[in-house]
């Protein structure tokens, strides 16, 4: 096979034993050896000879421009999560790399795999605050895996095998390739290798049979146990391995809002939602276990609330393949370090057939209590106004629980969190421990291009969506058929539900002027319409579904509407709020 590139202004005749290549092709073919076809981002003058290198590879490698880098980082984190794959970025220097980093922040507490490449000044610029330098680097280096600035252009292959496979490893996350603008116009010789690991570096620690043995008898002679599990389940694809594992335990579980969808939503042993606006039952009964196992999970604050009140009564079991995350929060009896599916397998073979139907009735029990002073009047409202929960139940009902519901941040994300229906896995997709607002537009953007033949459905608060709008331009361009929907409440509902709650109704700076919002989506070619009434729901959330295209639904929902139960903060988890 022969063909010709253009280096340094002369043609070159490549060959499988004489390969030359720029930096910049460099970057674009090792980004195709590892697989890759797909890619978010958004040019500039340090990344243009990238660019430059792409329109020569449009067949193989698909690039997706976004109108803003903050959009081009939460759609590669909305395509990571949908699809298990890295997610890929690229931008400027300056301004672009840095608008790259609430994403990379986001993703890195998320475990998301992300490798984003920004270009960067001349290297004999650097630290001459020269136009659109920043030192990103230095930047980033709290909020990635693994950063590293390239200088020349032999060092490029190396540098994107390297990130990929740190970025797709143990505990995924971002990763950072800073690359000069004189490494891309650079010349090599191209000879890419996948990065096959380094001493310093352990991804995935052996696994201690030792400790899976004493787990073992913890779990075989509990009365009360409680399984708590997160994105680890996901993210190591063991969610046959878990299911397995609690249904010959016979343990109740509940879900982290990240490994929300790795159960099945109608499992009989799934009993909710962790946390400060989960579900009664299962935080009010961790304080009444008598054996904790966490699965893949890493004992967030708001799932704890108090920690010197949490769980003190329990012995404390945790499956985590990060070291770092032993004992961090919260005391462990036995640690069982090393990947969720390889550890489940082995603790399934050992521990014994077990019925703890009595301990699941104190469950079922609670459930009942928050379904009549709570999920009842949400879901079935007396009043007028349009409630959230009834708008995520018409998408259960008119999606069957196969969709892909993407997520912003605030009473709209606990609300799905809540009342959605999953059967499959990797279908929730949200900004979990930084709380991104603006992360659902363009995620679910990313997710869709990630699973095209799923429903992917972006459920939005009126505050949210404005802080990424612009990524409307992407749908228009692009004719990506994401359905979106902005329950609109006219206030930044969260922070007005603590102002009520805790600041005597003083709502400062939280009630929202907003545009018309259907003149602006059907400015950028989607089919758009609004719903006030109660009785047109059901026909709008069915005719969305039914649309070929992108869709937009706006819905109008109750100003003041609060989402409980309700964990304060400080509080215990044993002391959630019904209402």
């Amino acid at each position: 096979m022969r063909t010709e590139v253009v280096v340094n202004k002369t043609k070159v005749a490549l060959t499988q034993e004489n390969r030359i290549l720029t930096g910049a092709q460099a970057v674009v073919q090792a980004i195709i050896d590892e697989g890759s076809d797909l890619m978010f981002g958004y040019p500039g003058g340090a990344i243009m000879p990238v660019y430059d290198a792409l329109y020569d590879v449009e067949d193989q490698l698909t690039h997706i421009l976004t109108r803003h880098e903050q959009g081009a980082v939460h759609a590669a984190q909305g395509y990571a999560r949908a699809t298990g794959k890295v997610g890929i970025c690229l931008a400027t220097s300056g301004p672009g790399a840095t608008n790259l980093i609430t994403g990379i922040a986001d993703a890195q507490i998320d475990s998301t795999p992300l490798v984003c490449i920004t270009g960067q000044v001349h290297s004999h610029l650097l630290g001459s605050d020269a136009f659109q330098e920043t030192d990103v680097i230095g930047i980033s280096m709290p909020i990635t895996k693994w950063n590293f600035q390239v200088t020349r252009a032999e060092e490029i292959p190396s540098a994107i095998a390297k990130a990929f496979y740190i970025a797709r490893s143990g505990r995924p996350g971002p990763v950072l390739v800073d690359i000069t603008k004189d490494a891309q116009f650079g010349s090599l010789e191209y000879v890419y290798k996948p990065f096959e690991g380094m001493r310093s570096y352990q991804p995935k620690p052996k696994l201690d049979l030792s400790a899976v043995r004493s787990a073992a008898q913890l779990i075989n002679s509990a009365k009360k146990p409680l399984v708590l599990f997160g994105q680890g389940v996901i993210l190591s694809n063991a969610e046959q391995e878990f299911k397995q594992f609690i249904e010959k335990s016979g343990i109740p579980s509940a879900w982290t809002i990240m490994g929300l969808s790795a159960l099945d939503s109608d499992h009989y042993l799934n009993v909710g939602m962790l946390g400060m606006h989960g579900n009664y039952a299962p935080n009010k009964l961790t304080n009444e276990c008598d054996v904790l196992i966490a699965v893949g999970m890493r004992f967030d604050d708001r799932v704890t609330g108090d920690l010197s009140r949490y769980a003190k009564q329990a012995k404390i079991i945790h499956i985590e393949i990060d070291p770092a995350e032993i004992d961090k929060n919260v005391k462990t009896d036995v640690a069982v370090l090393g990947d969720a599916k390889e550890a489940l397998l082995e603790l399934t073979e050992v521990i014994q057939l077990r019925d703890h139907s009595g301990w699941l009735k104190d469950f079922r029990n609670l459930e009942s209590e928050e379904y009549d002073t709570v999920i009842r009047e949400e879901l079935n409202p007396s009043l007028d106004e349009l409630t959230m929960g009834e708008v995520i139940q018409a998408i259960n009902e008119k999606t069957n629980g196969d969709a892909i519901i993407v997520t912003d941040v605030g009473q709209h994300q606990m609300v799905s969190c809540r009342y959605a229906k999953f059967k499959k896995s990797k279908s929730f997709i949200t900004s979990g421990g930084l709380g991104t607002m603006g992360f659902c537009l363009p995620a679910a953007i990313g997710a869709k291009m990630g699973q095209p033949l799923r429903e992917v459905i972006a459920v939005i608060g009126d505050g949210g969506f404005q802080m990424t709008i612009q990524e409307l331009g992407t749908i228009f361009q692009t004719k990506t058929p994401v359905k979106i929907v902005v329950l609109n409440n006219e206030f930044l509902g969260m922070v007005r539900q603590w102002q009520e709650l805790f600041f005597e109704k003083r709502y400062a700076s939280t009630t929202m002027v907003n545009p018309d919002f259907q003149t602006i989506v059907k400015g950028y070619g989607i089919e758009a319409r609004k719903v006030t009434r109660r009785e047109d729901l059901n026909s709008a959330v069915g005719e969305m579904i039914r649309h070929e295209g992108a869709y937009f639904l706006e819905v109008m929902v109750g100003k003041e509407n609060n989402v409980f139960p309700m964990i304060e903060t400080g509080a215990s988890v044993s002391e959630i709020r019904l209402k």
